[in-house]
């Protein structure tokens, strides 16, 4: 059964045993390892920042981004000058509105979100400020990560 959680608690959903796995683009940092048993990584990401197309062509670098405003999700693994959103999806509002410069995003999200043919096609994505890894987290102790990870090996 999949249920929806304040994506801040995780790690105290999994402790108290409200879920029993977390797998929804986890990012696998050394706080979430720390927090819970976790499987191998089973999907390469990023972050990358998302802007208007018609200005991309001016910010290529990390260092171009300089001055601009931006969107981001809480607890992303984004950064700089920003307004933290409760989504991704709300901080591509944000861009397409004008009200933030940039967005920082997950790159499999702006792929899916962003450009002709989507809901967002005056938007693109530029600079890759990360790679991340997403993995599949369980409570501490839990035999389920390794077991989790060797069912995706073979069925990979």
């Amino acid at each position: 059964e999949f249920l929806e959680i304040n994506w801040d608690n995780k790690a105290l959903e999994l402790e108290n045993k409200g879920v029993d796995a977390v797998w929804n683009g986890m990012t696998l940092t050394d706080d979430v390892k720390a927090l819970m048993a976790t499987s191998d990584p089973y999907c390469l990401n990023g972050q990358v920042v998302v802007l208007s197309a018609d200005v991309a062509d001016q910010y290529q670098t990390a260092e171009s981004l300089s001055g601009l405003s931006f969107a981001v999700e809480n607890g992303s693994a984004g950064g700089l000058d920003y307004v933290a959103m409760d989504t991704q999806a709300k901080a591509l509002m944000e861009v397409a509105s004008g009200t933030s410069d940039a967005a920082i995003i997950d790159l499999l999200m702006a792929v899916a979100m962003v450009g002709e043919g989507t809901s967002y096609p005056d938007l693109t994505y530029t600079v890759q400020l990360s790679s991340d890894e997403y993995g599949v987290g369980f409570r501490k102790g839990s035999d389920l990560a390794e077991a989790f990870s060797s069912f995706w090996k073979e069925a990979y």
